[in-house]
């Protein structure tokens, strides 16, 4: 007789793009792969998947994809079975007839709410809080994503640090690579960059300063935004010094992985690639997913000061001054006085490079002695909830 395997489902309905369905993707593919939960996604935007993973069709309404069953969440939704244990993403409420359901169960599922990822201190004293239905015989706990051991970890593949390392010492492989996406490989001592972010960052002023860098510059962004701005600029102005701007096809995750395991400085944006750059063990700057009321500054500086926590002051300083001019809306119409311009701000933190590089390599070698999110996960599903 087959396996019994413990039944997850996994709910995300698509506001960061990208984001949310990385992080929900990665979660029910480990849960998978490593844990042995028969897992099914159910997304309500297959399109954001199939970017990411190719190999899913539009198409189909159900189909499976590395031990995944990934479903299309549609209203009217069409019920079947309530799993043993439901996640949703982010806030993301499943829909009313399978709570109803959930509810009717004699042995009523686990219900996660998995929040967004944050290095705010209040983090830990909100993981793992139940939070009883007003209406229905239920409980939901939160589950937060962070960096201290009182806090639920971030996603980390078993194999994930192996094959950075792997791919890191190996110049074939990056070479190979490289030839791979843009048909060429980097000169010696070219400063490889990568770029994806929202809409308003300062791209202009990135590719201005790079023109100025003494040595050879690659520039390398995915088609969207980042793209889109790099083009822009290269059109209104002549390239000067040795910059080469690469705009290349989206990259499906892994391959996107190595694309930051190769560079030396990223700029990312979001959750998921923020995660991923992270494991990466490269310098990178992240562009926070901006709210109307400026609460993802606060977000931005309770990372900083962990990230940071390891430097002197002025490489700290530096870090911190052009993570918040990356984050302004321009050079031209900055979000507050006291945050310089990226121009003002880039000859400081490109100077530290090799003091960053130590950073960024301590920082990911101390979060991988905590176990990873998908491993604190299961085990508060299955041994503290059971």
């Amino acid at each position: 007789m087959g396996e019994i395997r413990e039944r997850w489902d996994i709910f995300c309905r698509v506001v960061d793009n990208y984001g949310d369905v990385g992080v929900s993707w990665r979660l029910a593919r480990q849960l998978a792969r490593e844990h042995r939960k028969d897992a099914r996604l159910w997304l309500d935007d297959l399109t954001v998947l199939a970017k990411l993973r190719p190999e899913i069709d539009t198409a189909y309404e159900a189909q499976r994809l590395d031990g995944v069953e990934v479903r299309l969440l549609r209203e009217p939704f069409d019920l079947d079975e309530v799993a043993d244990v439901v996640v949703e993403t982010f806030g993301c409420d499943p829909p009313e007839p399978y709570v109803l359901a959930m509810a009717e169960r004699g042995v009523k599922p686990r219900w996660i709410n998995l929040e967004y990822l944050s290095g705010e201190e209040w983090v830990e004293g909100s993981h793992a809080l139940p939070s009883p239905n007003p209406r229905l015989p239920l409980v939901k706990h939160f589950f937060f994503p962070g960096f201290t051991r009182r806090t639920g970890g971030l996603l980390r593949e078993e194999s994930l640090l192996r094959r950075r390392d792997e791919f890191q010492r190996d110049e074939g492989a990056q070479a190979a690579f490289w030839n791979s996406i843009v048909g060429a490989v980097p000169p010696e001592g070219a400063l490889k960059v990568s770029l994806f972010n929202y809409a308003l960052a300062p791209v202009e002023s990135l590719a201005r300063a790079c023109a100025q860098f003494p040595g050879p510059v690659w520039l390398v962004a995915p088609e969207g935004i980042a793209a889109t701005s790099l083009e822009s600029w290269r059109l209104s102005e002549a390239a000067r010094g040795a910059i080469q701007i690469f705009v290349i096809p989206f990259l499906a995750q892994d391959r996107y992985d190595q694309l930051l395991w190769a560079c030396d400085l990223n700029f990312v944006r979001g959750e998921d690639s923020f995660v991923r750059a992270q494991w990466a063990a490269r310098p990178f700057v992240w562009h926070i997913y901006p709210q109307d009321d400026g609460a993802h500054w606060v977000k931005l500086a309770a990372f900083l000061a962990r990230y940071t926590a390891g430097l002197d002051r002025s490489h700290a300083a530096a870090v911190t001054a052009l993570w918040e001019s990356w984050n302004q809306r321009s050079d031209s119409d900055p979000q507050g006085p006291s945050r310089p311009a990226f121009s003002e701000a880039w000859p400081g933190f490109i100077s530290k490079r090799a003091a960053l590089e130590a950073n960024a390599v301590r920082w990911s070698n101390d979060l991988a002695q905590r176990r990873d999110l998908a491993a604190e996960l299961v085990d508060f599903c299955d041994n503290v909830l059971k």
